[in-house]
């Protein structure tokens, strides 16, 4: 069973305002992709699982009008949550596990680049180590597991660790899913020296380099490929046996770029077929 991802990041912001959505209102944006894949994804279900990663504010309606055939995700979850007994929800800002629970999340992803390099800026300005970004992460993924959510959970090396990619890795699963369930959590590599316009992405006896040491050093947990599932390199992930899945987001690229639900189908139609 393959495991398709989708991250949907904040491509809901309109094109006016700056942002990639040519899709619908702020109100309508997760109804309008859910109602526009569900019923294409339902001819794949004896093939893969369907997981998007939605904002916070857009959880509920697209909890309401899915018909069970999409796993519906958060972009992450605080690190402590609410407790009888304990913390009743003083969380301003942030997102408890039960919390995304309760607007409709079963899933969440964690230690996406995005997010390491945000608590990295954030732990270099107060003179801490980086390396602690993959303890908050584990305290992260303790957390959703608790609230009964399934993890996605982002490794990969930057342009500079490539000379010790393998330690940054280890480090990354080690830390970061120490004193965990791990067959509650799925892999996704992100080459993220790879990432971005003009960047030549990894090929396949990179990925599998990759992946089959993921598979060694963590008891053969699942790995898909979280550096961008896309039309061009679909088939080629397809065919890395290591490989379960993959990670999309942007469907299109150039003029008019961003996310579709039409671009979406046919990345998992070339990957699945």
């Amino acid at each position: 069973m393959k495991r398709i991802y989708l991250n949907l990041k904040r491509f809901d912001v309109s094109v006016e305002k700056g942002g990639v959505n040519r899709l619908a209102g702020m109100q309508d944006w997760a109804e309008t992709i859910i109602s526009q894949t569900q019923e294409e994804l339902v001819k794949y279900k004896e093939d893969a699982n369907f997981t998007m990663f939605f904002p916070e504010a857009h959880l509920l309606s697209a909890a309401k009008v899915n018909n069970g055939t999409i796993h519906i995700g958060v972009q992450g979850v605080f690190r402590a949550d609410v407790q009888k007994g304990g913390n009743f929800g003083a969380f301003t800002t942030n997102l408890p596990a039960t919390a995304a629970v309760e607007l409709g999340a079963d899933s969440v992803l964690i230690g996406h680049s995005e997010e390491r390099r945000d608590k990295e800026e954030m732990i270099t300005l107060s003179g801490g180590n980086p390396a602690a970004v993959n303890q908050l992460l584990n305290m992260e993924v303790k957390a959703a597991l608790q609230a009964g959510l399934k993890v996605l959970y982002c490794i990969g090396e930057k342009a500079e660790e490539q000379d010790r990619w393998q330690e940054v890795i280890r480090e990354q699963i080690e830390v970061g899913l120490a004193d965990v369930d791990q067959s509650k959590v799925v892999l996704a590599y992100e080459p993220i020296w790879a990432i971005g316009p003009g960047k030549t992405p990894p090929d396949k006896d990179y990925i599998q380099m990759i992946a089959r040491f993921v598979k060694e050093i963590s008891a053969g947990m699942d790995i898909v490929y979280g550096g961008g599932l896309k039309v061009e390199n679909a088939q080629m992930l397809a065919r890395i046996p290591e490989i379960s899945g993959g990670l999309i987001a942007l469907t299109k690229f150039g003029e008019g770029f961003g996310f579709y639900p039409d671009g979406y189908l046919e990345i998992i139609h070339t990957y699945l077929s």
